[in-house]
């Protein structure tokens, strides 16, 4: 009911005001996990799921949205300073996108929208990135902001970070802003270089497994690996992991211990991992698929050993990652690929599924995760932006 009493009213002001419409894909990250935030490598993808919007302008400070999803929101950006009870709220996210445009002397105002997402909330599929690359279109669409993808992504990381209270890379956000699959180079965040990667998958579909389990939680967990490697950085003046000369990290091991063998361990995956993003886009453009496949079960395993970022370490009796990750080993060594999926410690797994195989994946995914825990991608793309019917 509540759908076709949204598409009456979205009839109605196409009719008595005009609209305009946005959208920004939900992504996957292929390859560096955990990489970002220390200024590395990634690849990542935007995929089919979005989220969307139907807005107007309403000359006000009052931002007003409807969605089936979530209720309905009212945000005043007449004040735009960090309000503690706001944090993890989507009020954040809006306060913090318009706190970002207006200190870079960009225009933003009131508007009212109808919001609507097709990416399942805690699914890894980065719904919080695309609603920050979502509103921020409607900034630039509705008041002229003469805005890059670049910014729009920066904009969402910083209320991600400043206003919502969660430590992040820029992955995410420039994942859903540029679209496409993109190796992203984060050596200069504020100016990151993002390769686009051809990639030929016929034959094959990528699949994102939820195991369940709540990212409420695990923000210590989250910014315990960035704290850790930036620690092994300090250790050497530096500020973030890429600016260490891998050879100097090896040979100074022995000296880095009273920091703890966990952050010398993620500083290796760091490394490792950065390595990995060109190698995995130097075989998807050479069309190796075995190469690339050989490299995500590479990657998924520094995870496991290295980041250690496949369960939350108080509570070592749920392991779904984990558990993911054994049954996808079975059903698909020797023909497939798997790997931890984003921030890890609870959620999703990524995984390549030969096509032939998928009713076999899914089934065996979905009767141990539960129904609609399997999801089947496609990549997309068009990036955020303005939607031109």
């Amino acid at each position: 009911m509540m759908v076709y009493r949204t598409l009456a009213f979205i009839a109605f002001w196409r009719v008595a005001m005009p609209l305009r419409f946005f959208s920004a894909p939900g992504r996957v990250e292929i390859g560096g996990n955990h990489t970002d935030h220390q200024h590395g490598r990634v690849l990542a993808a935007a995929v089919g799921l979005e989220a969307t919007a139907a807005a107007r302008r309403n000359d006000s400070s009052l931002i007003k949205l409807a969605n089936d999803q979530f209720g309905s929101n009212e945000v005043d950006i007449s004040s735009l300073e960090v309000r503690p009870n706001e944090a993890g709220t989507s009020a954040a996210l809006i306060r913090g996108v318009a706190a970002w445009f207006v200190k870079r002397g960009y225009t933003v105002g009131g508007f009212d929208a109808t919001i609507n997402s097709s990416i399942p909330s805690g699914a890894g599929l980065s719904s919080s990135a695309a609603f920050e690359v979502l509103i921020g279109n409607i900034f630039k669409g509705l008041f002229g902001a003469d805005i890059s993808p670049i910014e729009i992504a920066l904009a969402g990381q910083f209320a991600e970070k400043e206003y919502f209270g969660k430590p992040c890379g820029l992955m995410d956000q420039a994942a859903s802003s540029f679209g496409g699959l993109n190796m992203i180079d984060f050596a200069d965040v504020n100016n990151p270089v993002v390769t686009p990667v051809r990639a030929e998958l016929s034959g094959y579909s990528l699949c994102i497994v939820n195991t369940g389990g709540s990212h409420a939680d695990l923000t210590p967990d989250y910014a315990a690996c960035k704290s850790e490697m930036e620690a092994v950085a300090v250790h050497f003046g530096k500020e973030y992991l890429m600016q260490v000369v891998p050879d100097e990290f090896y040979s100074s091991i022995n000296k880095l211990r009273y920091l703890g063998d966990r952050a010398i361990l993620r500083a290796i995956h760091f490394f490792g991992e950065n390595d990995r993003v060109l190698k995995q886009a130097e075989a998807l453009e050479n069309g190796d698929l075995a190469a690339f496949f050989d490299l995500i079960i590479e990657s998924g395993q520094s995870s496991l050993s290295c980041l250690q970022n496949v369960y939350d370490p108080t509570r070592p009796q749920e392991q779904g990652l984990t558990l993911a990750l054994a049954l996808s080993e079975k059903l698909l060594k020797g023909k497939g690929a798997w790997r931890v999926h984003g921030g890890g410690f609870a959620g999703t797994i990524l995984s390549f599924v030969p096509d032939e195989s998928k009713g076999e994946y899914r089934q065996q995914m979905c009767e141990v995760f539960g129904e609609n825990s399997c999801h089947f991608l496609g990549i997309r793309e068009a990036g955020g932006g303005e939607v031109v019917l």
